[in-house]
């Protein structure tokens, strides 16, 4: 690589690395853009978190996330947050005959079907929409991850914070567990070890 192209770099990054990383370190956490709106005031805590998972409410149609914690399985209503299921007794751990999948048995509602959860122990959830949104995370001061939403543009950071992407959340208090939307893109899931925070987006017309 030319001197050049590392000219203005810091600890082996090139110059166009440590802007990037700055304009992360300088992008103060803001709430996310319409059509997104908080589910809580804050977060639901969840202590000892381990992952979370997103089904569909057989009723209403409404996002579910699954939360599974040392202290067993929660069922929340993505739209409205109300916690509408919880088995105590449930093993937090994945089942060791042929659960490769990471899923767990869903309490309440969709007792009758497993949920695909991510977390501690692996897997993934959604890092984009169909209509354009996308979240990732970032760590330009790790171990503390940083959050990301964007939409619009395949690049969005090189646009003003605020304009195109978005800091919506830093975990600095607790280990950060799973980051993603909903198969139906209207949630946006941030779990850490010891809480969740959402975000909701009415269906499109």
């Amino acid at each position: 690589m030319r001197n050049t192209e590392r000219a203005g770099g810091h600890g082996g990054l090139t110059a166009y690395q440590t802007e990037l990383r700055d304009r992360m370190l300088a992008a103060p956490v803001v709430p996310a853009p319409e059509p997104w709106r908080p589910v809580f005031e804050g977060c639901a805590p969840v202590g000892g978190l381990l992952g979370i998972g997103f089904a569909t409410h057989p009723e209403n149609g409404h996002d579910l996330v699954m939360v599974v914690s040392h202290d067993g399985h929660g069922l929340l209503d993505a739209v409205t947050g109300e916690r509408i299921a919880r088995d105590r007794d449930a093993d937090p751990y994945p089942e060791r005959d042929a659960r490769a999948d990471l899923s767990y048995p869903g309490p309440g509602p969709i007792a009758d079907r497993r949920v695909h959860i991510a977390g501690l122990f692996g897997g993934g959830l959604h890092t984009g929409t169909d209509d354009g949104w996308v979240v990732e995370v970032v760590s330009p001061d790790w171990p503390h991850d940083r959050v990301v939403l964007s939409s619009g543009s395949a690049m969005p950071h090189r646009a003003p914070h605020g304009e195109g992407w978005w800091h919506v959340f830093h975990s600095y208090h607790s280990e950060l567990r799973a980051v993603g939307f909903s198969p139906s893109g209207r949630t946006l899931a941030v779990a850490t070890s010891s809480d969740v925070t959402l975000w909701t987006r009415a269906p499109a017309d």
